[in-house]
C-alpha cells in the first residue's frame, strides 16, 4: 500500500545574527545554511497496520509525513501510496487519505463543528447517504454530540482533537496520517482517542501512521515503530523486538516475612533492601527471571513478588542514546 524509497529533502534557512548593523546588513545580503530533513528513507507500509513513527524533535517526522500526503515535494527519492505519487496527483490522491496535524485546525474557527463537516462533505464530494452514516458513527464513537453544534473557538483541546479526527474520516479514507493527535490532551481525552483509533483500524481496516513522542500512545496502538533521528532511518522492527533488543533489565520487587539477614542472589543486584522487602534488578540476558524468584523463595518465606519490565519512554531514550540523537 505504501512505499517510501530513497527520500531526501532539504530547506535553507536563513542565518540570524546579533546587532542592529548586522541586521541591517541582512536586509540586503541574507546568508544561508541548509538544513538536511530527510537522508535516504525508506520503508513500506502493509494495509491495516498501525504504524508509530517516532523520533526526536527535528528528526524529520512531519516532513515525511508531509510529503507523504502530497504537501511537501521531496528533493530525491520515491513514494507511491495505493498506486499514486502524492504531489503529482494530489486531487486524486487525497479523496483516499485524511491527516490530522495536533498543532493545526481543518475545522473553520467561528462556525459550529457541523457546518465544517458539511463544507468537508462538498469539498470531497461525499454523497449524500454515505455522508449521513459517517457522521452518525463518528459523532457516537468520539461522543461528538454535546459540541456538534458549538463554533469550534468555543470548544476545548481535547473536544477540538476528537473533532479534528472526525472531519479526517468524513470521506471514508483507507489511509490515517495522525501527526502529535494527543499533544497537550488530559487523560480521558487521549484515552477516547486511543480507543477510537484501534476501533476503526479493526472494524474498518483504516492504515494508521502515527507520529507522537507521548510512548503510552505507541505501546497503546502500535505493533510496529519506525525510528528516525537527524534524518536518517535507525530501526523499524516490531515494538516486543525492541522490548527484547533495550529492555532486557527487569525489576522484581519481593515482599516477605520479616528478615534481619540480607539476601543474596546470583547474576542479580540488589537495588534496596530492609528486612521487610527487596528490590533487585535483574539482566535477562544473564539470568532467568523463573530462577531469581526460586532462589528469592529459598532464603525468604515470600508474601508477594511483582516483576516490572522497563517503561518504554526508558527504552525509546536509551535508543536515542545509541544512536547519538
Amino acid at each position: 500500500m505504501i512505499k517510501v524509497e530513497g527520500l531526501g529533502k532539504s530547506f535553507k534557512v536563513a542565518k540570524r545574527t546579533e546587532g542592529l548593523r548586522q541586521s541591517v546588513r541582512s536586509l540586503f545580503h541574507r546568508e544561508y545554511t541548509t538544513v538536511q530533513a530527510l537522508k535516504d528513507i525508506s520503508f513500506s507500509i502493509e494495509p491495516g497496520e498501525i504504524v508509530g513513527y517516532i523520533g526526536p524533535n527535528g528528526a524529520g517526522k512531519s516532513t515525511t509525513i508531509k510529503i507523504m500526503s502530497g504537501i511537501l515535494v521531496p528533493d530525491q527519492g520515491s513514494c507511491s501510496i495505493m498506486g499514486y505519487t502524492p504531489w503529482k496527483e494530489r486531487v486524486a490522491y487525497v479523496k483516499n487519505i485524511g491527516v490530522v496535524f495536533g498543532q493545526r485546525s481543518q475545522l473553520w474557527w467561528d462556525v459550529p463543528v457541523i457546518d465544517s463537516f458539511e463544507l468537508l462533505r462538498d469539498i470531497y464530494k461525499v454523497a449524500p447517504q454515505d455522508y449521513k452514516q459517517n457522521v452518525e458513527l463518528l459523532v457516537e464513537t468520539l461522543h461528538l454530540q454535546d459540541i456538534l453544534y458549538s463554533p469550534v473557538r468555543q470548544l476545548s483541546l481535547g473536544q477540538r482533537m476528537r473533532c479534528e479526527i472526525a472531519a479526517s474520516l468524513i470521506h471514508s479514507p483507507q489511509i490515517l496520517f495522525l501527526d502529535e493527535p494527543t499533544i497537550g490532551l488530559d487523560a480521558v481525552s487521549k484515552l477516547a482517542v486511543r480507543q477510537f483509533i484501534k476501533t476503526i483500524n479493526k472494524e474498518k481496516g483504516i492504515t494508521v501512521i502515527l507520529t507522537t513522542h507521548d510512548m503510552n500512545d505507541i505501546e497503546a496502538l502500535a505493533n510496529r515503530v519506525i525510528l528516525i533521528g537527524r534524518g536518517s532511518l535507525l530501526f523499524d522492527g516490531n515494538l516486543n523486538e525492541l522490548r527484547s533488543k533495550f529492555g532486557t533489565q527487569k525489576t522484581i520487587v519481593a515482599d516477605y516475612q520479616q528478615n534481619v539477614n540480607p539476601i543474596q542472589i546470583p547474576n542479580a543486584s540488589i537495588v534496596s533492601w530492609t528486612p521487610e522487602r527487596a528490590i533487585l534488578n535483574v539482566d535477562t540476558n544473564k539470568a532467568v527471571i523463573s530462577e531469581v524468584i526460586t532462589q528469592l523463595s529459598d532464603q525468604l518465606e515470600l508474601i508477594d513478588v511483582s516483576i516490572e519490565g522497563k517503561p518504554i519512554e526508558e527504552i525509546v531514550l536509551q535508543l536515542y542514546k545509541e544512536y547519538q540523537i
